[in-house]
């Protein structure tokens, strides 16, 4: 597996990072923020990345999309963790087109895919219950009903769960939470009858939802997959979020670590900028080393994804652990480095720093990774 990037993925790389600084830099979200957007998102930028054809990268050209894998969409990520962008990449892309990709009908992925890669629908994973990542633990109930199911009981965390127009659902058709058998997986219409979004927002500055199913009826043809098997769905689509998501923490990392290098080489101290003392050019050597092995980790799980490799699991679990964990290092140091300008809202390293915390949370944290990829690996 060859660590590097082709010429064509290095276009657009290029292409990604001149749009994104341009059309959405750090000053982006700061707007959003003060003005309290109710997407948390700029509906104008959306159609802009569908245009260019972000939105469709990874959908079959024969259903309007560009046909390109997961490696491409992390490039994508990456190049929006380095502004901080905020966009339905995750939500719509990575997690809800990933989802009809592998567990949708036909009929299905005609009537969404397309859609979503024009840019005109917004989907969302409704999973997470707890404050912690559990897959598995699910407690709300798919109840048989005349033709379908009914669903009964709440989600927390839900990435842009409030503007979604469909929302792909993990239910319990049967078993106890915890288990991994017995999961269904759902795609709602958000406008459903029962079903209500709470917006709610996160500590950087992101939006997300909590949801409530009070009886919402889906048709049985809403499963994606086999009612009962909705794991085998869910399993590989978390590898590919854990993947995504790493991708852009180190994007999110490689800008914190280069606003750094420039803040040392223009801070004063003494009468010489503060980058020509020994102890602060060690620590951003150990820095530089963590980002390319980080690197590294996220290209390989990347390919392995696209390859169907079956050690692709434990390559996402790897790739997301060590991007966590280089993310928080080096949003750490950067605060540190700023002094104490690093802490107010002035600057915006501390902006970095919350999105890192956030990211590292989202589908697993480092902890969690590491402990999959050992089970994984049989310890």
């Amino acid at each position: 597996m060859a660590l590097v990037l082709s010429e064509e993925q290095e276009l657009l790389r290029q292409t990604a990072r001149e749009l994104i600084q341009s059309r959405a830099p750090v000053a982006a979200l700061r707007a959003l923020r003060d003005k309290d957007s109710p997407d948390g998102f700029s509906r104008e930028l959306w159609r802009e990345l569908a245009e260019l054809g972000w939105c469709g990268i990874t959908v079959p050209e024969e259903l309007g999309g560009a046909g390109l894998g997961q490696l491409e969409l992390g490039i994508l990520l990456e190049e929006c963790g380095r502004t901080l962008a905020a966009t339905p990449l995750v939500s719509t892309v990575l997690l809800g087109a990933n989802a009809l990709l592998l567990g949708g009908s036909e009929a299905q992925q005609k009537d969404e895919l397309p859609a979503i890669a024009r840019g005109e629908r917004i989907l969302a994973l409704a999973l997470q219950e707890g404050v912690r990542h559990a897959p598995y633990q699910v407690a709300l109930r798919a109840e048989r009903a005349a033709g379908g199911f009914a669903l009964r009981g709440e989600k927390r965390f839900v990435q842009d769960g409030h503007v979604a127009d469909r929302i792909v659902v993990a239910a319990r058709a049967a078993g106890a939470p915890g288990e991994r058998g017995g999961l269904a997986l759902f795609l709602v219409d958000a406008r459903a009858p029962g079903l209500r979004a709470l917006k709610t927002e996160l500590v950087d500055a992101r939006n997300a939802a909590q949801l409530r199913f009070d009886g919402v009826q889906v048709p049985a043809s809403a499963a994606l997959g086999e009612v009962g098997k909705g794991a085998e769905i869910l399993d590989p689509l978390l590898d590919r979020a854990a993947a995504g998501q790493a991708a852009e923490l180190l994007g999110l990392a490689q800008a914190a670590f280069e606003r750094t290098l420039d803040y040392l080489k223009t801070r004063v101290q003494f009468g010489v900028p503060i980058g020509s003392f020994q102890a602060l050019k060690h620590r951003a050597a150990q820095l530089y080393v963590a980002l390319e092995l980080t690197r590294s980790a996220v290209l390989e799980a990347l390919q392995a994804l696209d390859e169907g490799s079956a050690r692709a699991p434990q390559l996402a679990s790897a790739a997301k652990a060590l991007a966590s964990d280089t993310a928080a290092r080096v949003c750490n140091e950067a605060v540190q480095m700023h002094g104490g300008i690093g802490v107010t809202d002035e600057e915006d390293i501390g902006l970095y720093l919350k999105r890192a915390r956030v990211a590292q949370r989202s589908f697993g944290d480092a902890s969690f990774h590491r402990d999959r990829h050992a089970a994984l690996s049989g310890y």
